[in-house]
C-alpha cells in the first residue's frame, strides 16, 4: 500500500459577478489528479506558476479544501475527516514553505518556534526534553545549538530554510510537501539545501512531495515526476524516462527552458 495515495483530487474556486455577486464559474486549479507517493520516495511536481501544483500540496495536507476526490493516507480517507480527528495526523504530514522568511514568526526565536509543534503534538514532554529536541534539530539541519536563542532576521536564506526544514522534522513526520523549498534562494545555496533533503532522507525514511518549476532541481531528487498544466497531469513517468524519453509537448518545452553549460 502506497503511503500516500491521491484519486481524482479536484480544487476549484468560484468565480463571482455581476451587480449581485453570483457564481459565473469556477478556477480549476486542480482538476481530475491522480498519483500515489510511497514511503520513503520522492515525488517531483513541476509546471510552470498557476499550474496547480501548490494548490495539490496545500490540498492534500487541508490547508485548502478540497472540492471532491480522495486522499488516502495509509489507506484512510483523510479529506472527510473533521478537524478533531485529523489533527492527531498532522504530525505525520508536514509541509516546508516556499519562503523562508516569512513562513517564520520574526517574534520568535528559533527555539520557541522549533519547540512549538512539540508542545501541540506532545503536551506531556518535559521544558528539557524539548529543548533537547530542539537542539537535536538544529544539529539535525547543520546549525548551531546555540541558534536557539536567535532571532529569524539574524539568518541568511538558507540558514532560514533549514530552520523551515527542522520545524518540518520537530514531530517526525512521515510525509512532507516541499512547496519550492529553493526557489527563494541564491544557486549556490540552493544544491546545499538539495542535498540536505536527500540526506534527511536517508537517516529518517521520510516521504516527500517535491513542489517545483525547475526541472533541472526535481531531476537530482526525484524518483517519479509528475508534469502538471492548467491543473491536470499531462505527464507521469519515472524521472529517468521524463528527462530521456518526454512524450508530452509541455513536458518538452519545459525541458528546453532548462539551462545547459557550453560544451
Amino acid at each position: 500500500m502506497p503511503l500516500l495515495s491521491v484519486r481524482n483530487l479536484r480544487t476549484w474556486f468560484p468565480v463571482y459577478g455581476g451587480v449581485l455577486r453570483r457564481q459565473t464559474g469556477d478556477i480549476k486549479a486542480v482538476d481530475d489528479v491522480s498519483f500515489d507517493i510511497e514511503a520513503g520516495k520522492t515525488v517531483g511536481l513541476v509546471g510552470e506558476s498557476g499550474s496547480g501544483k501548490t494548490t495539490v500540496g496545500r490540498t492534500l495536507l487541508k490547508l485548502t479544501p478540497a472540492t471532491s476526490g480522495q486522499v488516502l493516507y495509509e489507506g484512510r480517507d483523510i479529506l472527510p475527516l473533521p478537524e478533531s480527528e485529523f489533527r492527531p495526523l498532522r504530525k505525520d504530514l508536514q509541509m516546508i514553505f516556499q519562503d523562508p522568511f516569512g513562513s517564520l514568526n520574526p517574534r520568535m526565536t528559533i527555539g520557541a518556534i522549533l519547540a512549538e509543534p512539540l508542545e501541540i503534538h506532545f503536551p506531556t514532554m518535559t521544558r528539557d526534553e524539548r529543548r533537547d529536541r530542539v537542539a537535536e534539530l538544529l544539529k539535525l539541519v547543520g546549525l548551531p545549538a546555540d541558534a536557539m536563542g536567535r532571532y529569524p532576521h539574524e539568518f541568511s536564506g538558507g540558514q532560514r530554510q533549514r530552520i523551515g526544514i527542522a520545524r518540518a522534522l520537530a514531530v517526525k513526520p512521515k510525509f512532507i510537501v516541499c512547496d519550492e523549498p529553493v526557489s527563494a534562494l541564491d544557486v549556490s545555496v540552493q544544491a546545499q539545501i538539495v542535498n540536505l533533503l536527500q540526506d534527511l532522507q536517508e537517516q529518517l525514511g521520510v516521504a516527500y512531495l517535491f513542489i517545483a518549476h525547475d526541472l533541472a532541481v526535481v531531476e537530482h531528487v526525484s524518483d517519479h515526476v509528475i508534469v502538471m498544466h492548467h491543473g491536470k497531469i499531462v505527464e507521469s513517468a519515472p524521472a529517468g524516462e521524463i528527462y530521456a524519453n518526454p512524450r508530452h509537448d509541455y513536458t518538452k518545452k519545459l525541458l528546453s527552458a532548462v539551462p545547459k553549460l557550453a560544451a
